[in-house]
């Protein structure tokens, strides 16, 4: 792998008097998955909207060697920066398609072509149910649809927000698998997680994020077997949202 595609060094996020997020620095690898771990309040969302520029921080962001400073969101996204929300924000009343298409609304009717065949292939559900509305998919096809919105953007880098929330196991294995071959694809990926368990099997790297800060961070597999992290995340509710 080469050096950071993503660099961030003393971000800091503030609601009034309350600091959310505080002195955090990352690096995320070219190609590589990266996971930050942690409970409920820790922090993860807020930290993924400071870096996309949803919500004002302090600190330096880098993408791809660049400096983001104040750049909006829009530009973010023009920079090869993507992420799928946890809420993920699809428009129920419109079809699969037509959300897919919105994705790609900076490209070209070729490159919006181009974006279907890969999607769909990568997902065929959402293929076969390309003419469906959105707010008719189950919970799993709502993530595959808005993670094949975020692919037709041609990220760079991907940020997943509890990608596993509200699925069933075997759809939170399928959902991870993809993430995998995402990064094989030459995708790299940021994704939060409060199922550890998960995240640290396909992760690279991680983080773990407690009242704001990071604790700990390392190769995922080193974490994987820390004694802390296995009592604190990888116990018995270690696979499950609390």
């Amino acid at each position: 792998m080469s050096g950071p595609i993503l660099s961030v060094a003393n971000l800091s996020v503030s609601y009034g008097r309350v600091e959310a997020v505080r002195n955090v620095s990352l690096e995320i690898a070219e190609g590589s998955i990266v996971t930050v771990i942690g409970a409920n309040g820790a922090g993860k969302t807020t930290l993924m909207n400071a870096i996309m520029g949803v919500l004002p921080s302090t600190g330096d962001i880098t993408l791809d060697g660049k400096l983001l400073g104040r750049s909006l969101v829009e530009e973010r996204v023009n920079t090869g920066l993507c992420l799928v929300p946890e809420k993920r924000e699809l428009f129920s009343t419109m079809s699969v398609e037509d959300n897919l298409r919105l994705g790609a609304y900076r490209f070209g009717s070729g490159a919006v072509a181009d974006g279907f065949r890969d999607v769909f292939a990568r997902f065929p559900r959402l293929e076969e149910r390309r003419r469906q509305e959105a707010g008719t998919l189950s919970g799993g096809e709502r993530q595959m649809l808005a993670m094949g919105r975020a692919l037709m953007s041609k990220p760079r880098l991907l940020m997943l927000d509890e990608p596993s929330l509200g699925l069933a196991p075997l759809i939170v294995k399928e959902i991870f698998h993809i993430v995998t071959d995402l990064s094989k694809a030459g995708v790299s990926i940021l994704v939060v997680e409060q199922n550890a368990r998960a995240a640290l099997q396909v992760a690279d790297h991680a983080y773990v994020m407690e009242l704001g800060a990071f604790t700990m961070n390392g190769p995922a597999a080193a974490l994987a077997a820390d004694k802390g992290v296995i009592e604190s995340y990888l116990g018995l509710g270690g696979g499950k949202h609390n």
